[in-house]
C-alpha cells in the first residue's frame, strides 16, 4: 500500500462461514507489508489446531503473524510500526479470551476495549479486524453464552464507531453499512 494513502479502520462483520475471513484477507493482500494477529490460542483442540492450519496456509508466506489472544492494543502500537496493514482475526475470539481472563471484573474488561479503541484511532497504518455478527441469532439458554453474545455485540459496536468502513458479509458477499466497498476488491 503506498506511503501517501492514510490509515484506515475496516471491521468486517458475518456469520460463521460467511467468508468474512476470505474477503479481509483479499483486502490486506492489496497491501506490501502485513502483518497477521491471530487472536486463536491453540489447545488440546483438534478441530480448531486444523482451523489454524487452514487459514495459515491460506495467507502469503511473506507476511508476518503474531499471536496475540488478549492484549491487542499493545500488539497494535508495535506491529503497526513495520506494516502497511494489519489484519486482525478475530475479534470473537478475543472477546471470549477477554471473558476468560478478566472473569466478572467488567472494569478491566472494558479497559481492554478502551484500549483497543484508543490504539485503532491512533494507529499509523490500516487495520482490517474480522468479528462475527452474533445478534442475529437465537438467546443463548445460559449466562455465560448471553454474556459473551452481550460482550461481541458491545465490541462490535464501539470498534465500528471508530472504523472508516464497517463490512457484513452474507453468503460470501459484502455489503457496505458504513463506508465503501474498496474498489481493487469486489466480489
Amino acid at each position: 500500500m503506498p506511503q501517501h494513502q492514510p490509515a484506515t479502520v475496516t471491521l468486517v462483520l458475518g456469520g460463521v462461514r460467511s467468508g468474512k475471513s476470505r474477503f479481509a484477507q483479499q483486502i490486506a493482500e492489496r497491501a506490501a507489508r502485513v502483518t497477521f494477529i491471530a487472536t486463536a490460542e491453540r489447545r488440546n483442540d483438534a478441530e480448531m489446531s486444523a482451523k489454524i492450519e487452514r487459514h495459515r496456509a491460506s495467507r502469503p508466506e511473506t507476511w508476518a503473524t503474531i499471536e496475540e489472544p488478549l492484549h491487542l492494543a499493545a500488539a497494535i502500537r508495535e506491529a503497526g510500526r513495520d506494516a502497511d496493514v494489519l489484519l486482525i482475526d478475530c475479534l470473537t475470539l478475543f472477546a471470549s479470551n477477554l471473558l476468560e481472563a478478566c472473569d466478572r471484573d467488567p472494569a478491566q474488561l472494558q479497559a481492554h476495549i478502551d484500549q483497543l479503541c484508543a490504539a485503532l484511532g491512533a494507529a499509523t497504518c490500516s487495520i482490517i479486524l474480522v468479528s462475527n455478527e452474533v445478534g442475529s441469532g437465537v438467546v443463548p439458554a445460559y449466562e455465560l453464552g448471553r454474556r459473551f453474545r452481550d460482550l461481541v455485540g458491545e465490541l462490535n459496536q464501539r470498534v465500528a464507531s471508530v472504523a472508516d468502513t464497517v463490512l457484513l458479509m452474507v453468503a460470501g458477499l459484502p455489503f457496505p453499512l458504513k463506508g465503501s466497498l474498496p474498489a481493487e476488491v469486489r466480489p
